[in-house]
């Protein structure tokens, strides 16, 4: 069920788990062009009704790959985790393609490092980062979480008290905690970036950028 005469800018998701299925939801919802393939039958069965394009197909194989048209595709997801040897495999002929930019799902360091030898250009550990990502949300007053490869990251939090019905000049968080308020969203309001004159309230949420550490310092204060 190869793809014709389509522009290469779509996305191929290999595998329909929690983990594939999400993204290739997601990424319909934002209007991308997916085809999800898994060898699943009751997959494959459960989704063709949620997602436009779904196929089953066994993607260890390279004739299957071929078959479903992978090397038109700019990108590939493999969202295969718990067989070890599917998930190589899979790789390993996406590879071999030289086309898609390839995503794959890692379940442990030693899985990862495997998927970025034979050629994965990105390799994510969704478990783990999601561990992460909730470890800082419950330890603090923060609402959300983002953080990047070089300990860098942007929340969204409340604001401490010391905060509360001052300027961020007057507050000069940036000089005390070493972060920086990059804007401020007041209830119902849109959001708006931060000035020095910006004057915070007890009812708005910050988004704040800095290095994880510094932002865990200052998410703690009262």
């Amino acid at each position: 069920m190869a793809r014709s005469g389509r522009d290469d800018s779509g996305v191929l998701v290999i595998g329909l788990g929690r983990f594939g299925a999400s993204i290739a939801l997601t990424l319909e919802e934002l209007g991308t062009d997916v085809l999800a393939v898994d060898s699943r039958d009751d997959l494959v069965q459960e989704y063709s009704g949620r997602l436009t394009h779904v196929v089953q197909a066994d993607a260890t194989q390279m004739e299957s790959l071929a078959q479903v048209g992978a090397a038109e595709f700019s990108v590939a997801v493999v969202g295969v985790g718990t067989s070890l040897e599917a998930s190589v495999l899979i790789t390993a002929n996406l590879v071999d393609l030289g086309k898609p930019v390839i995503w794959a799902k890692a379940i442990s360091s030693a899985h990862g490092k495997i998927l970025e030898r034979i050629g994965a250009h990105h390799v994510v550990f969704p478990e783990a980062d999601a561990g992460r990502r909730v470890a800082h949300l419950v330890n603090g007053r923060l609402l959300d979480f983002i953080e990047f490869d070089d300990g860098f990251a942007i929340v969204k939090m409340r604001p401490p008290r010391e905060t509360q019905g001052y300027t961020l000049a007057q507050s000069d968080i940036r000089a005390k905690y070493g972060v920086t308020v990059v804007g401020v969203k007041s209830p119902g309001r849109d959001f708006t970036y931060a000035t020095p004159e910006t004057i915070v309230t007890q009812h708005d949420l910050l988004i704040v950028a800095g290095h994880t550490d510094l932002i865990e310092r200052f998410s703690t204060r009262p």
